[in-house]
C-alpha cells in the first residue's frame, strides 16, 4: 500500500516524532548493471536541538510528508522502469550497456540481475574466446554429449568427501578404480581381496595424481633410508631426496619439486627421440633417490618412454646397490591411449613390470571425460598408498581419504564412469584407431609440401603407431626462412585454429635459468604441435593442413626482404584417395597431394594485410617468458 499510496504513511503519521525519517541516498554504483532494485530504505534524521513550537513540528510535519511523497513516487517510477527493462531481451536493456570485466574500479555487485542476463554475459565473453573445437594446442577434451551434461550436473551437488554420507557414489569411485587398476594389469593385493578395491584414487586432474604418486614414493623412501643409516625420524627429514626423469616432463612436476621439496633429476634428450634414455638415468640414482618417473607420451611430441628397459635396468641397479627405486609412469596422456593400441598390447608398460609401483592418468584428456579428472593407482597400500592416507571421522563415520583436497563435486567421478560405460574397449579402441589415422593424414600432408625442391617441414614426432596422437614438427631449417614456427601459429590463427608454437628451451628449476631441452639442437629453434583430439575428424584435419599450406604461402609472400623471399612458391591441393565401402575405409589414410596454388598471382586475390604477423612479431620479443620459461606447458 505504500508504493501503491505514498500518501497513506501521512495518515498513518500525523505527527513524526523528533528525529524525522528521511531517505538514505543510494550507496549502489552508477553503473545500471548490477544495481539493487529500488527499495524504501528509511533512517531518522538527528532531534533538532531546540524544542519545536506546536506550529512549527506541524509545519516540518506537511513539508517531511511532501518531500517523503515526492521521493516514494520516484521511486515507485524507477522500479517501473526496472521492471520493463528486465522484461527486454537483454541486448535492448540498459544492463547490456554496463561494463562487467572491463571495469577500472571492480567492485563486488550490490544487486543481482536475472538469470538469463547472466548468462548471456558469460556467453558473449566465451564468444570472444578462440574455438575450443579448433584448439590443437591442448590435450583436454571439450566435446560432450547431452546424457553427460546431465551426469555433470548430478554431481556437482554430491560432496565425494562425505563418503558416508553419499556411499553408493563412492562406491562407483571404488568401481572406476578398479577398472583403471584392471585396466593397467594391476595385481591383486591384500587390500584388494579384504576390501574389494585397489589402492587409488579419483583426484580433480593428473597434476594432483602425479603430487600423490611422488608423496607415496618420497615417504616410502624416508621410511626405507632411514633404517639404512639408523636415523631417527627427525634426522631422516633433514636428508634431500631426489627424483629422476626426462626433461620433457609436464609442468605438474614443478610443483611436486617446489612444493613436495624434492631435488628433480633430469635427464637431456635428443631432438630426434625425446624418451627417457636408462643409461642417462642410471648415472643419476644415488641411495637419495625416490624413483624413476616414465612419462607415456611426453607433451611435446607424444613419444612413450621405454618402462621395460628402465624397470629392467633397475631390477639390476636395486639388486647390486641394495636400493629399492621404483617407477612411476606418468600416463596423463597415454593412460587412456596406450590400452587400447594392439601394437602396445605386448609392451610392459603398466604394472605387468614388477618396478612400476604407481600409474597416474587424466581422464580429462584422452579419458574424454568433460570435467577436471584424475586418476592414482597404486600396486599396493602398504609401504605406498597408506603414506598418503588421512582417516576422516567427524563426517559421521570412518573412512580413509587420498586426495589433496577433501571437498570436491563428484561430477568428475560420474562423468567418467558414463564415459567408460558409453564407449567400453570396443569404443575407445575405435576412437583410438579414429585419432592415429587422422595423425597420418596430417603427418603426409605435412610431408609432401615442398620448397626449393627440399621438404617444408621437419617431423620431430614418434610416427604412425605406439605413440600418442600428436604431430610434432619444425620448418626446415635448412630452408633458412625468414619466420619461425611461432610467426606460422599466428597466421594459422587468422583462419580460426589454434596450433601451438614454441622454442625449444625450458626454465630449469634447478639452474633457475633458461636451458635448451635437447642436447643436439640450438634451445632458439621452434618448432609447433598438433594435438588431434576425438573432436578432430579426418575431414577436419585435412582442412587444417590446407590452411598450414595457405598460411606459410601468405609469409613466403609477406615476410623478409625481396631479394630474400624464395623463388618460388608452394602450391597444395588436398587428394582424398579413400576409398569406401561397408563403411570401412580402404588403404588407411587418405593420401594428400598438393598441387593447388593458394597464393597471390598476379590478377588473382589479394590476402591483405594481416595484423597476426605484426602481433606475432611482438610477442617474440615481448613474450618471450611464455615460450621458454613456461616451456613446459600445462595442458
Amino acid at each position: 500500500s505504500l508504493l501503491t499510496d505514498p500518501r497513506s504513511l501521512a495518515h498513518q503519521n500525523p505527527s513524526p516524532p523528533r528525529g524525522d525519517p528521511q531517505i538514505a541516498p543510494s550507496s549502489a554504483p552508477s553503473s545500471p548493471l548490477f544495481q539493487p532494485s529500488p527499495s524504501l530504505t528509511l533512517q531518522l534524521a538527528p532531534p533538532s536541538p531546540h524544542p519545536a513550537t506546536p506550529f512549527s513540528r506541524a509545519a516540518m510535519a506537511a513539508s517531511n510528508q511532501d518531500a517523503l511523497i515526492a521521493e516514494l513516487q520516484r521511486k515507485v517510477a524507477e522500479l517501473e522502469t526496472t521492471v520493463k527493462q528486465r522484461e527486454m531481451q537483454y541486448y535492448a536493456a540498459r544492463d547490456s550497456r554496463a561494463m562487467v570485466c572491463h571495469t577500472g574500479d571492480p567492485c563486488f555487485p550490490e544487486g543481482g540481475i536475472p538469470a538469463s542476463y547472466a548468462k548471456t554475459i558469460i556467453q558473449d565473453y566465451h564468444h570472444m574466446d578462440s574455438n575450443e573445437r579448433l584448439n590443437t594446442s591442448s590435450y583436454v577434451n571439450v566435446v560432450f554429449e547431452p546424457e553427460e551434461a546431465a551426469v555433470a550436473q548430478l554431481g556437482m551437488g554430491i560432496n565425494i568427501a562425505d563418503q558416508t554420507v553419499y556411499p553408493v557414489t563412492f562406491k562407483v569411485h571404488d568401481h572406476v578404480v578398479n577398472m583403471m587398476a584392471n585396466l593397467w594389469h594391476c595385481p591383486p593385493s591384500d587390500v584388494f581381496n579384504e576390501m574389494g578395491v585397489h589402492a587409488g584414487a579419483g583426484t580433480v586432474g593428473s597434476t594432483e595424481a602425479c603430487l600423490l604418486a611422488g608423496l607415496a614414493l618420497k615417504f616410502r623412501w624416508r621410511r626405507w633410508y632411514a633404517a639404512k643409516h639408523n636415523l631417527s625420524h627427525d634426522e631422516v627429514r633433514k636428508v634431500y631426496p631426489n627424483i629422476v626423469m626426462s626433461d620433457m616432463y609436464q609442468a605438474a612436476w614443478e610443483k611436486l619439486f617446489k612444493y613436495m621439496d624434492i631435488e628433480p633429476r633430469l635427464c637431456k634428450s635428443s631432438y630426434k627421440s625425446m624418451i627417457l634414455d636408462p643409461s642417462e638415468a642410471e648415472k643419476l640414482i644415488d641411495d637419495k633417490t625416490i624413483g624413476v618417473v616414465c612419462i607415456m607420451g611426453n607433451h611435446y611430441s607424444g613419444h612413450y618412454d621405454p618402462v621395460e628397459e628402465v624397470n629392467e635396468m633397475l631390477t639390476r641397479v636395486n639388486k647390486e646397490k641394495g636400493f629399492q627405486v621404483g617407477i612411476h609412469v606418468d600416463g596423463a596422456s597415454g593412460g587412456f591411449v596406450a590400452p587400447f593400441q594392439p601394437e602396445m598390447h605386448d609392451v610392459k608398460w603398466d604394472f605387468r613390470s614388477e618396478n612400476v609401483l604407481s600409474i597416474s592418468a587424466s581422464g580429462h584428456k584422452f579419458g574424454e571425460s568433460v570435467c577436471g579428472t584424475g586418476w592414482v593407482v597404486w600396486r599396493q597400500r602398504e609401504d605406498l598408498s597408506e603414506h598418503v592416507a588421512i582417516s576422516v571421522t567427524y563426517l559421521g563415520g570412518n573412512a580413509d581419504s587420498y586426495t589433496l583436497n577433501f571437498s570436491r563435486p563428484a561430477s568428475g567421478i560420474l562423468v567418467q564412469f558414463y564415459k567408460i560405460l558409453r564407449l567400453g574397449r570396443y569404443g575407445y579402441t575405435s576412437k583410438v584407431a579414429n585419432q592415429m589415422q587422422t595423425t597420418i593424414a596430417i603427418r603426409n600432408g605435412l610431408r609432401s609440401m615442398k620448397l626449393n625442391g627440399k621438404d617444408r617441414f621437419v617431423l620431430l614426432d614418434d610416427g604412425d603407431s605406439g605413440c600418442l596422437p600428436v604431430v610434432t614438427a619444425m620448418l626446415n631449417p635448412a630452408l633458412n626462412l625468414p619466420y619461425d614456427d611461432i610467426d606460422l601459429q599466428h597466421a594459422i590463427a587468422d583462419e580460426h585454429w589454434y596450433v601451438s608454437g614454441y622454442s625449444m628451451q625450458y626454465h630449469c628449476p634447478m639452474a633457475e635459468e633458461i636451458t635448451p631441452l635437447f642436447t643436439d639442437i640450438d634451445g632458439e629453434q621452434t618448432m609447433f604441435r598438433i594435438v588431434v583430439k576425438s573432436n578432430l575428424t579426418m575431414e577436419m584435419g585435412i582442412s587444417l593442413v590446407e590452411v598450414i599450406g595457405r598460411a606459410v604461402a601468405w609469409l613466403d609472400q609477406h615476410i623478409g626482404d625481396d631479394e630474400d623471399a624464395p623463388a618460388a612458391q608452394p602450391s597444395i591441393t588436398i587428394k582424398d584417395d579413400r576409398a569406401v565401402s561397408g563403411g570401412k575405409m580402404k588403404g588407411g589414410a587418405p593420401s594428400l597431394k598438393f598441387r593447388r596454388t593458394t597464393t597471390a598471382a598476379p590478377g588473382g586475390p589479394d590476402f591483405g594485410t594481416r595484423t597476426s604477423l605484426g602481433f606475432a612479431r611482438m610477442s617474440r620479443q615481448g613474450s618471450g617468458a611464455f615460450r621458454t620459461k613456461h616451456g613446459h606447458q600445462a595442458c
